[in-house]
């Protein structure tokens, strides 16, 4: 059937928190753009005069697509070349969905979506659900045609998993850009010890190239090879000015929520840092290198205002 105007607009004004919601659940923006417009076919295709809440339809069918989506990811990440990180977000995107409280606001830092790929697809929809957008036990039921008891269990099996793996400590602004700008000073000095005493003992660092850009696919473990890793990547190359296209401008953001690093060539983003923080410091680094990963973030940035670099590197 023929959608109305009035049709589109229901469904426009659902799709900003589709869009939060998809891009929670796969981890890709662009995956969640394409889910998202999944759904919208969807909806042209259905008697949307019968449906009673379209809210509650549009979500259970994105969901659904998800779930699908995430299972066939499962099987394409096992040939993915080096590591798999979620594609990151920069502060002001939309898509970043509501950030009300600190249930949300953790719900897509980078460190929980990473997390969120060690649950089955049940268990991050009902997370999400529930824990970003505060759905209902019963609405989460209906969504994935379980029971409510069955979605009470798997939410605080899920919230164990990630709380069991996290200890992300909440910072402003601008006590994100305090610690991008230590952190750079320490990878700039030449000198590994200033870097060491920003980390935790057990910090990681890891970095998804997609096997387009080198990136190591085992992580860096431990302080000192982490100081070591970073120092060396801050460190000029002629090598790393060809991968790139040309010598980054390096600026502090947020990303997901958290502190971040990027590097920019010519107005093209070619890498983000996100820095996981703790009480005891620094505990790790997520480097995203993949170009395929960073479009988004390349559009966002041309579109809004960052101010001078803090430096240029290579």
């Amino acid at each position: 059937m023929a959608l109305t105007m009035n049709d589109v607009d229901r469904f426009e004004a659902s799709r900003p928190r589709l869009e939060a919601i998809a891009y929670r659940l796969l981890g890709s923006a662009t995956e969640a753009e394409d889910a998202v417009q999944e759904t919208f076919l969807r909806w042209q295709a259905a008697d949307v005069d019968r449906v009673e809440v379209p809210e509650a339809w549009l979500t259970k069918v994105l969901t659904n697509l998800c779930l699908n989506q995430l299972t066939s990811a499962r099987a394409r990440r096992e040939t993915y070349v080096g590591q798999w990180l979620p594609e990151p977000l920069l502060a002001g995107d939309p898509m970043l969905g509501p950030a009300d409280t600190a249930e949300q606001r953790e719900s897509v830092s980078y460190a929980v979506l990473v997390l969120l790929e060690r649950l089955s697809p049940n268990e991050r929809a009902v997370y999400v659900l529930r824990e970003a957008f505060a759905y209902a036990h019963r609405e989460i039921a209906e969504i994935l045609d379980i029971t409510e008891a069955a979605s009470q269990q798997i939410f605080h099996r899920a919230k164990k998993h990630v709380a069991d793996g996290t200890a992300r400590t909440e910072i402003d602004e601008a006590a994100a850009r305090r610690i991008v700008d230590e952190f750079l000073a320490a990878a700039t000095s030449g000198r590994t010890e200033p870097l060491v005493r920003l980390l935790t003992q057990d910090a990681i660092a890891i970095g998804d190239g997609g096997g387009k850009i080198p990136a190591r696919a085992k992580a860096f473990e431990g302080a000192l090879a982490v100081a070591k890793f970073m120092r060396g990547l801050f460190k000029p190359s002629k090598a790393k000015q060809a991968y790139v296209g040309g010598s980054p401008e390096i600026y502090a953001t947020t990303a997901n929520g958290g502190p971040a690093v990027i590097a920019v060539v010519d107005g093209r983003v070619v890498g983000v840092i996100c820095l996981e923080v703790t009480a005891d410091g620094i505990a790790a680094f997520r480097n995203q290198v993949n170009p395929d990963k960073l479009e988004r973030a390349t559009r966002h940035w041309a579109a809004t205002d960052h101010g001078d670099p803090l430096l240029q590197v290579f």
